[in-house]
Formats: structure tokens, C-alpha cells, sequence
């Protein structure tokens, strides 16, 4: 994948800003034709301007230290970690940029995630790119910026009036599902906890039960909806 930093301006002849200084933008997503697409979108409106891209999170902290931008527009799932879990190096970083996450799919668990680290928002790729140019105006305003399907949900996750999907979960069951992310059978699940088949066997149906899943797939897969796995 690409980690390089790179702008977008030859590509497009945007016409003169009529601000002083265009929002600078680090853009932070690893599928080069995903990232081209939104690059060549964004600018252009005048008031926007990429100035890097990244392919990882590694590369993105280096660039965010070098340029100090306004916006950092962060995919969720970068091939070295999760984009939420990197908002609070990046605001260490460059502490006067805004982050917004941009995710495949998004839930109210992740979006509080994306809050409680500092994050601006959370917009999902679906949305399509005028509604992005749109959010990262917004953010870059000072608003935050959150579907509206998901911010009541949002909100009452942020004070404590409902808990979050997995919330119940033991600490047994979290090591279970964390096995169960790694693709660990019932039986190396049992071995690694250091317990019986069948009480390996319990944590696991457990888990299934308290996530809603039918099986240890549709398991693995609501966890990592929700944030649970990373």
C-alpha cells in the first residue's frame, strides 16, 4: 500500500480561494483508488486542500507532526491498527487538528469510541463524497459531525443512560471473543483460557448470546462492528 505524502493540485485547477488560508487536509486511507477519488473530490472546492497522504497508521502520525494540519480524515481499518484507537497520538501530535473518522459501516458504539478519544465525527463511505466535502467543512468550523441515525444512540452511550453492545461481556467472555477474533477453535479457546471444554465451551456460547449471533462468525463480525475487536 502506499505511504507516501502527496497533494492532489495537478490533477484538478481549483479556482482561487477567497480565504486567507485553505483548511489543510491529511488524508489517511489505503486503497490508492479510495484515496485518489476523495483527494480529487475535495479539492474541488477551494477551501480545501490535501496536504499529505498516508497509507497507515504509522505514516500518518509522521505526517501529521510534519504538517500540522487542520483536518486529519482517518479510514477506521488501516493494515497496522484501527483509526479510533490513533486519534489520541494524532491530537498529541498536531493538537489543533480535528479528526474525522471515515468507516465502511458504523454503529453507535463505535461512533461514542470516536468521542471519547477526541475525535470530530464519524461519517460512513456510503454517505458519498459530497457529503463528505460537506462534513469536513463542518468539522473544520468547529462543529462535530456524527449520521444522525447514530447520535441519539451517541449521546446516550456518552452518558451512561445506555450501555453499549458487549458491555456485559465478563472478562472471561472478552479473552473468549478475543480468541474467537484470532480464529480459535472451542478447543484452543479452552486451552488458552486454561479451563475445561466444556466451561470453554459456556464462555463462548455466552458470548454468542449477550452479542445477538448465531454463530462464532456472526460473532466475530458484530465485534468488530461494534469495536470490540480491533
Amino acid at each position: 500500500m502506499i505511504m507516501r505524502s502527496a497533494t492532489c493540485k495537478d490533477a484538478l485547477m481549483p479556482s482561487p480561494s477567497p480565504y486567507t488560508r485553505p483548511v489543510r487536509i491529511l488524508l489517511v486511507e489505503d486503497h490508492d483508488m479510495v484515496a485518489e477519488a476523495i483527494c480529487l473530490a475535495l479539492e474541488r472546492s477551494p477551501e480545501l486542500k490535501i496536504v499529505a497522504r498516508a497509507g497507515s497508521v504509522a505514516s500518518a502520525l509522521v505526517d501529521a507532526q510534519r504538517h500540522q494540519p487542520d483536518v486529519v480524515l482517518m479510514d477506521r481499518r488501516l493494515p497496522d491498527g484501527d483509526g479510533v484507537t490513533a486519534i489520541a497520538e494524532l491530537l498529541a501530535l498536531a493538537p489543533d487538528a480535528r479528526v474525522l473518522v471515515l468507516a465502511g459501516e458504523g454503529s453507535a458504539s463505535v461512533a461514542a469510541r470516536v468521542a471519547e478519544a477526541g475525535g470530530a465525527g464519524l461519517i460512513l463511505k456510503a454517505r458519498g463524497l459530497r457529503e463528505l466535502e460537506e462534513a469536513v467543512h463542518r468539522v473544520a468550523a468547529g462543529e462535530v459531525v456524527f449520521s444522525q441515525d447514530l447520535l441519539g444512540d451517541v449521546l446516550d452511550q456518552l452518558t451512561g443512560r445506555a450501555p453499549g453492545l458487549g458491555a456485559n461481556l465478563t472478562p472471561r467472555e472478552r479473552e473468549a471473543l478475543h480468541l474467537l477474533g484470532e480464529g480459535r477453535t472451542t478447543a484452543e479457546i479452552s486451552d488458552q483460557l486454561g479451563v475445561a471444554l466444556n466451561t470453554g465451551r459456556n464462555h463462548v456460547q455466552r458470548v454468542l448470546e449477550k452479542l445477538g449471533a448465531r454463530s462464532q462468525l456472526e460473532a466475530v463480525t458484530i465485534a468488530r462492528r461494534e469495536g470490540l475487536l480491533t
